[in-house]
């Protein structure tokens, strides 16, 4: 039940600082985001505590914190508007790291790696040349970004489905591959409305709401695994 409500609280933070960074009160979005982003953090250093594999639960938690700073740094970009850009390349590092983390952890617990990391890249490609189709040409920095960060939560999302697929009665491994086929979904969005063209709310919404929600799923996992 404790769970429940954190994530109840967790997600009732979320959508303040969404409606707040709508109305472009960016310093008070800032707290509510990185309020938060601990949220999930706490509920990842909570049911790590129930998990039978340590360095599993650690590399997770990591992840979480990095999450969580990325969360921070992407939002202070409009707070610092002269450093946006490389308050914004920062944050997606951060994050990047963070899914480095989840597919660490997630080898530890592999039984067909090499499969699952086949899968990813393929898929990775995919999903790159079509979003590269569709957002036209942006800055070189922010194209190779896209490729490594991209690339990156394929593989972590191609590397959970594969465990899953070793171990298809793990509750652990289902909301692991729902939180990162979610955590997927929102950087799709995120990069087409960042570069496909004018912003729109209804975008950021599902960008956040989805994000959460993927992190809320990853740090609950660790309760099973």
């Amino acid at each position: 039940m404790r769970y429940l409500l954190l994530c109840i609280i967790g997600f009732a933070i979320q959508v303040a600082f969404i409606l707040v960074e709508n109305r472009k009160k960016y310093v008070p979005a800032v707290i509510l985001k990185g309020s938060a982003a601990t949220v999930f953090i706490i509920i990842g250093v909570l049911s790590a505590q129930f998990t039978s594999n340590p360095s599993f639960a650690t590399l997770v938690v990591i992840g979480l914190i990095l999450g969580g700073i990325g969360d921070v740094l992407l939002n202070l970009r409009f707070v610092f508007e002269k450093s946006a850009q490389k308050i914004f390349l920062m944050g997606i590092a951060s994050f990047l790291c963070g899914h480095i983390m989840y597919l660490a952890a997630l080898i530890l617990l592999s039984n067909n790696l090499l499969v699952s990391l086949i899968c990813g890249v393929i898929a990775a490609a995919l999903l790159l040349r079509w979003i590269f189709s569709k957002i036209g040409e942006v800055q070189k920095v922010f194209k190779i970004f896209g490729y490594v960060y991209i690339g990156a939560i394929v593989l972590m999302t191609a590397a959970a489905i594969g465990n899953l697929v070793s171990n298809p009665g793990s509750t652990g491994a289902l909301l692991y591959v729902i939180g990162a086929v979610l955590f997927t979904a929102s950087d799709v969005i995120l990069i087409f409305n960042t570069f496909g063209g004018t912003p729109r709310f209804s975008m950021r919404a599902a960008n956040l709401s989805l994000y959460y929600l993927g992190q809320l799923l990853i740090a609950l996992s660790l309760q099973f695994i």
